[in-house]
């Protein structure tokens, strides 16, 4: 193929040896391009996946007709990436902080699963995250690595540092006519330690640590500035110990909390419901529910401890309602405005537009909901039987049918002996033996028929504590089971939920409108406040209020 019908493609390396390109355009010269390389097709051209300084060689040497071997491969956006990253850490001496860009990405496609990240790259995990912690290096650091200029040693330090101190740094180390070995860097840097006052977590205890350089002053002639700690793993336990507590409580606010850390940034992504990223609103609402909706914490150097909230932790899901948001404005847009009306102009309506967009966008695919918890499911399945008994208990008709059924197709070991035996001691004063049938039978024939009938209801009554919980909704639908009679919303339900779950709620009840403009207070306060608020609005009717999640399908 012509090399002038081939383009660039997303290469992760940005630095090129000059030796190494001089030496390819001379073997290029010599003997033209042996090796195939990789290009997939890309609208009306081909872009390069792998094979680039080969491409590179022969546009300089041989110019655009020449006739460069390929191999051409369909590939996706995320495929050519991956195999690029691949073919370049395994060819040649790709620079380590271009290794961590590239990772990156792949690791935010892998919705930040290190493992798997790990094993699309064909790395161990030790790899990807020392070269994922390569991305917490300025920008000056990083061309400092990709030019050579720097080793991976002095980098890696870096990394740790803020980025700000980064800056001025890499500046004195590239100053030096002769660069300082990575020993040497490393104790300079130790003196530098971890400033104190950066610290995100309660101090107390280190006001009289041997580690703090206030406290070696008064020991040592030569110490560090005061106001920093030279034990830096402590440092760093404890702030993720603050991090980790941060995570707890915010926990009770959010389905999913997230620790951030360096190389990560592709994994989160702020939710919003207009720009470029904008989900639209209705499905903005949507994903308060939505189990990847969440906070991010960071535990990025410079950043440490800062809560980012209302985030997105599924860029997959996230892309997808962004485009779905977008199509479904350019066909609003492009719908012929409506033809003139004859009638007054009180009874026009408003063309389909822009302002329409907003409303109609999102419509059919946005969906509020409650995760089904293990917590939430359980509330739901005790709410469930403690409605069928009552109704087993009123008809004793329909008890008798249930029985029957119930025997038909699950047959009796859900029947509770002990509680049988303790419904015949109550209604009769007498005890039923525990081993003997022919004895149990003939008390229960020697009692009246009244307490037949109710033990008779009772053996349903029983079961419905042990049955299957997946029998549960045909049991209550045949009973024809009114939840609006047994269920009134209640503080106890709600806690069960996130915060922002208890808004979905709230939204979905009536109690956000009901509250009106105190709505917003009652939110920004704490979980329990919230939930007081809900409960204790004046006039507001909370029986025959069911939310979906409690709720069994009707036939």
């Amino acid at each position: 193929m012509r090399v002038g019908d081939i383009r660039q493609g997303r290469n992760p390396r940005t630095y090129f040896d000059a030796v190494e390109t001089a030496e390819m355009e001379a073997s290029v010269s010599a003997k033209g391009v042996i090796q195939p390389i990789l290009i997939r097709p890309v609208n009306d051209w081909f872009e390069i996946v792998a094979g680039e300084r080969r491409w590179r060689a022969a546009l300089k040497v041989c110019g655009e007709d020449y006739e460069i071997p390929v191999l051409i491969k369909t590939l996706s956006d995320e495929e050519a990436g991956e195999l690029a990253l691949i073919e370049n850490v395994s060819r040649a001496n790709m620079s380590p902080t271009e290794e961590a860009t590239a990772a990156a990405k792949v690791l935010g496609r892998c919705e930040g699963n290190r493992d798997e990240a790990a094993k699309r790259l064909g790395w161990t995990r030790k790899t990807l995250d020392k070269r994922l912690a390569l991305m917490n290096c300025s920008t000056s650091v990083m061309v400092a690595l990709n030019e050579r200029k720097i080793h991976l040693g002095h980098a890696e330090l870096l990394a740790a540092v803020p980025k700000d101190r980064q800056e001025k740094v890499i500046v004195n180390l590239l100053s030096h006519p002769v660069l300082r070995t990575v020993a040497e860097f490393k104790a300079g840097l130790e003196q530098i330690s971890q400033a104190m006052a950066t610290a995100i977590f309660d101090k107390t205890d280190c006001a009289g640590c041997i580690h703090n350089s206030g406290n070696q002053q008064a020991l040592f002639a030569e110490a560090v500035a005061d106001g920093h700690c030279t034990n830096s793993d402590c440092f760093n336990q404890k702030a993720e110990e603050a991090l980790e507590a941060k995570k707890k409580s915010l926990a009770e606010n959010y389905p999913c909390v997230v620790i951030v850390r360096p190389g990560e940034n592709n994994t989160v992504i702020k939710l919003v419901a207009e720009g470029a990223t904008g989900v639209g609103e209705e499905q903005a609402a949507a994903c308060r529910s939505c189990k990847s909706f969440g906070a991010a914490i960071s535990a990025v150097p410079g950043k440490m401890g800062n809560v980012y909230e209302s985030q997105c932790f599924d860029s997959a899901c996230h892309t997808k309602k962004v485009g779905e948001r977008l199509l479904a404005e350019k066909k609003a847009a492009a719908k012929p405005a409506t033809a003139p009306s004859t009638s007054k102009p009180t009874d026009s309506k408003p063309v389909a537009g822009k302002g329409a967009e907003k409303s109609t966008s999102t419509s059919k695919s946005a969906v509020t909901s409650v995760q089904d918890t293990q917590r939430v499911v359980d509330y739901r399945i005790g709410v469930w039987r403690k409605a069928l008994k009552k109704e087993l208990y009123a008809d004793s008709h329909k008890n008798l049918c249930m029985l029957i059924g119930i025997m038909m197709t699950c047959g009796g070991s859900n029947v509770s002996p002990a509680k049988l035996a303790s419904g015949f001691e109550t209604l009769t004063s007498e005890k039923p033996p525990i081993s003997n049938v022919g004895e149990a039978a003939k008390m229960v024939a020697n009692s009246d028929e009244t307490v037949r009938s109710q033990m008779l209801s009772g053996i349903a009554i029983s079961i419905t504590d042990s049955i299957d919980k997946a029998h549960l909704p045909e049991m209550l639908r045949f009973m024809n089971v009114d939840l609006t009679k047994c269920w009134k919303l209640n503080a106890k339900f709600l806690d069960l939920l996130t915060k922002s779950e208890i808004e979905v709620i709230a939204e979905e009840l009536g109690l956000k409108a009901a509250l009106g403009d105190n709505y917003a207070k009652a939110k920004s306060g704490k979980k329990d406040e919230f939930i007081k608020a809900l409960m204790e609005i004046k006039g507001f009717v909370y029986e025959g209020k069911i939310p979906k999640v409690l709720k069994f399908q009707v036939s």
